[in-house]
C-alpha cells in the first residue's frame, strides 16, 4: 500500500503547488518522464490482459448485444471510446454464427487517439473479411465531449446500440471551483444535473437505439468536496492496488507491466484529488446515481437474461484466482474484488413516453 499512498501524498503536492500557476508550469516543465513510465493507452492494454475485470465486461457487453440484435438485419454499434479491438473480435464471431446468415455490421469507434483507431481498424476487419461478414468500419477521431450527430452517419433502418467502457463519467466535468476547497460535505446523495451530460445523452437518445450498454467505475469521485472524494478514493484505489498486488507479487520480471498499471491507476488518483473544474475528468460515479441521470435523459434499464449471468460468473470460475466475483444488483452486474464492486455494467434502452 506504499505506491498507494505516495500517489495520493504526490497527488496532495500537485494541488498546493498550483496554487501558484508560475511555479507549478516552471515544475511540470522541467519534469523529465523515466523511461519505466510508459503512454497511457499502452497502460490500459496492459491492465486489460492482466486482470480479468474488463474480460468479465467484454462477455457481458457480447452477450448483451448477440441477444439483443439476434433478429436484426442491420446492425450498426457505436463504440463511445474503448478502442480496444479484444471487446469487437468475438462479438464478429458470434455475427458470423447467427443462424439466418450474418446480418450487415456497421461499427464505429470514437476515440481521440489516431494511432489507436487505426491499429483497430486494421484488425477488426482483417476479422470480419476472414469470416465473410458485410462489414463496414468507421472511423472517428475525436473525444466524446466533441462529437456531433452528423460524425457518426447513422443510416435509416439500421438498428443501434451505443457502447460506453469507462468514458461516460468525462463529460461530467463542469466549472465547479466554488465547491472544491477541502471541506466535510454533509450531503454526498444529491445528484446534480449536468447540462453536457445531459446533452449528450440527449443526442443519444434522437437516434431511438436499441441498447445503450454502460461500464463505469462503481465509486463516488464526483464528489464536490474535496475530503469526501479522498477518503472514497482511498477505499476504491486500495482494492484495486491489493489486485495488483495479488496480480504481480514481487515478480521482477513483470515490473515494467507493474508500473505501467500503477502509472494510469496514479493518474486516475492525480486528476481526482490534484485538480478541479473542467480539468476533473475522472468523476466516477456509482450506479444509483447513473440510474437516476439515464433515467432523466429518457432511458429505462434492460434486465440482464440469467444465462449472461450465468457465463460472467462461469469465466469467473474458469479464471481460477481468489479475490474476483460477479454480483447482480439493481438491474446491473457488479464486478467484484472480494466484496469491494470495482465496475458496473448494464444496459439501457430508450424510455417510451
Amino acid at each position: 500500500m506504499q505506491r498507494l499512498a505516495a500517489w495520493f501524498a504526490s497527488s496532495l503536492a500537485i494541488r498546493l503547488v498550483k496554487r501558484w500557476p508560475g511555479l507549478y508550469k516552471a515544475l511540470n516543465h522541467r519534469i523529465r518522464v523515466p523511461s519505466t513510465i510508459v503512454d497511457l493507452d499502452r497502460s490500459r492494454i496492459i491492465f486489460a490482459k492482466a486482470f480479468p475485470y474488463m474480460d468479465y465486461a467484454y462477455v457481458v457487453i457480447n452477450r448483451v448485444l448477440t441477444q439483443g440484435m439476434s433478429e436484426e438485419h442491420m446492425i450498426h454499434i457505436v463504440d463511445l471510446g474503448s478502442g480496444d479491438s479484444k471487446l469487437w473480435v468475438p462479438f464478429l464471431k458470434n455475427v458470423a454464427n447467427s443462424p439466418n446468415g450474418p446480418p450487415h455490421l456497421t461499427i464505429t469507434c470514437v476515440n481521440n487517439n489516431k494511432s489507436m483507431l487505426e491499429e483497430m481498424s486494421t484488425r477488426i476487419q482483417k476479422e470480419a473479411e476472414a469470416l465473410d461478414i458485410p462489414f463496414q468500419f468507421n472511423l472517428v477521431n475525436v473525444s466524446l465531449k466533441d462529437l456531433s450527430i452528423d460524425m457518426l452517419k447513422i443510416k435509416p433502418g439500421e438498428s443501434l446500440a451505443f457502447v460506453s467502457v469507462l468514458n461516460l463519467h468525462v463529460l461530467l466535468a463542469e466549472d465547479d471551483h466554488i465547491n472544491s476547497h477541502f471541506g466535510l460535505n454533509k450531503n454526498t446523495n444529491n445528484v446534480k444535473d449536468c447540462q453536457r451530460m445531459s446533452e449528450f445523452l440527449a443526442m443519444l437518445r434522437s437516434f431511438s437505439p436499441k441498447l445503450l450498454i454502460l461500464v463505469e467505475q462503481e465509486a463516488d469521485h464526483n464528489l464536490r468536496k474535496l475530503v469526501d472524494r479522498f477518503v472514497e478514493g482511498l477505499h476504491y484505489y486500495s482494492a484495486l492496488f491489493d489486485s495488483v498486488d495479488t496480480i504481480f507479487g514481487g515478480s521482477y520480471s513483470l515490473y515494467e507491466e507493474r508500473v505501467a498499471v500503477e502509472q494510469m491507476l496514479g493518474k486516475e488518483i492525480e486528476n481526482m484529488v490534484a485538480c478541479e473544474g473542467f480539468e476533473r475528468e475522472e468523476r466516477h460515479e456509482r450506479f444509483g446515481k447513473w440510474i437516476v441521470r439515464l433515467t432523466r435523459g429518457g432511458f429505462r434499464p434492460v434486465r440482464l437474461w440469467y444465462d449472461i449471468m450465468k457465463d460472467s460468473k462461469r469465466l469467473v470460475e474458469a479464471y481460477g484466482a481468489d479475490g474476483y466475483k460477479i454480483i447482480s444488483q439493481k438491474g446491473s452486474l457488479m464486478i467484484c474484488w472480494h466484496d469491494r464492486p470495482i465496475y458496473s455494467v448494464s444496459a439501457w434502452t430508450v424510455l417510451l413516453s
